[in-house]
């Protein structure tokens, strides 16, 4: 009887893969474009006395926290897996996108306080023209933030699979090469910004113009920080997702399933697990029943085997057993009903 190791995927080596490398270069090159830009605009705001000039300001200090934390989880989940961290610290990538997220909401909503406060009090004024100079800047400070951190290209897709199941073609090939989840919500984050700092732009066009519109001022930074928070919406959905060790989006439990029945020998699959540890690092586990004449050995590598070649599977733990006819009546041999 020929010998069939379980583990058809390369060891994912520790350290800085080509990918956490370019991940790393985009974070740091953004940061530090983030950290110029934001002096700018602290000093154009107070210049300026604009609310919406500071709020843009603040929000690039909020992305120069989030991709500064984003670096130090992308370095931390290089760790090797120990004893205690068996998996390793692959989802510190998933909480650095958190914290990213939560840390754009909680300035939003004291900058939407102060927008607030501004429109009940009139008390304020505008200098039109530090605020137009400022908010151009801004303006091109985010599209070049956005460019360098913009993952678009022939080897990438956005989430894990695209938004539906596109099983792979038989055979060992590669999983397909994968956005960071860090570099992808600094990305939103940028986003967000550049859609206020082009609010503030035309609120500045207005004021410049026409000083008596200086409302525009608050009124711009209440409509654009809202859809700051809106732009962070799918990647706050991705990441709850993760944590609480959902099925990934792209994969689908019954291709899963009927992935493994196909297998020649099996007869039946139960206790099927799906979850992520992070958005690209996709985790399978399920048990076996196989014929009494089909080889254990021979079942566990061909399901191993289309589990990654087709899904994309990082890593899977399969248990093989016979098959017997009561598994078809016990409770726990049940596949879970739907959400």
């Amino acid at each position: 009887m020929s010998f069939h190791h379980c583990h058809r995927d390369p060891l994912l080596q520790p350290g800085l893969t080509p990918e956490r490398l370019q991940a790393q270069r985009q974070l740091c090159a953004a940061c530090a474009v983030c950290c110029v830009f934001m002096a700018g605009e602290v000093v154009g705001g107070y210049l300026a006395h604009s609310l919406a000039i500071m709020t843009d300001a603040a929000h690039l200090l909020a992305d120069v926290g989030s991709m500064m934390g984003s670096l130090f989880s992308l370095w931390l989940s290089t760790r090797p897996a120990t004893r205690t961290m068996t998996f390793g610290w692959h989802r510190s990538e998933t909480l650095g996108a958190l914290a990213s997220v939560v840390s754009l909401w909680m300035v939003t909503g004291i900058l939407l306080y102060l927008a607030f406060i501004r429109l009940l009090h009139s008390d304020y004024h505008i200098e039109g023209g530090a605020m137009l100079l400022t908010a151009s800047i801004a303006v091109c400070a985010n599209l070049l933030m956005a460019f360098v951190l913009h993952q678009a290209g022939p080897h990438h897709s956005h989430g894990s699979r695209g938004a539906e199941y596109a099983p792979l073609e038989e055979g060992p090939g590669e999983p397909l090469p994968l956005g960071n989840t860090s570099v992808r919500a600094a990305f939103v984050h940028v986003l967000g910004d550049l859609l206020q700092s082009l609010g503030v732009l035309a609120a500045s066009i207005l004021i410049y113009f026409k000083p008596q519109y200086k409302a525009a001022d608050p009124i711009s930074t209440f409509l654009f920080s809202i859809c700051a928070l809106g732009s962070t919406a799918p990647t706050l959905r991705d990441v709850l997702r993760v944590l609480m060790e959902g099925t990934p989006r792209s994969v689908g439990f019954e291709p899963v399933r009927d992935t493994l029945l196909s297998v020649p020998g099996v007869r039946a699959t139960h206790e099927l697990h799906l979850w992520s540890l992070t958005l690209t690092y996709h985790v399978a586990s399920a048990h076996l029943a196989i014929d009494s004449t089909a080889d254990p050995e021979a079942v566990l590598a061909e399901a191993t085997s289309r589990l990654h070649s087709r899904f994309g599977f990082s890593s899977s733990t399969l248990q093989v057993e016979q098959y017997q006819p009561e598994m078809a009546q016990c409770l726990r041999c049940r596949e879970p009903p739907q959400a």
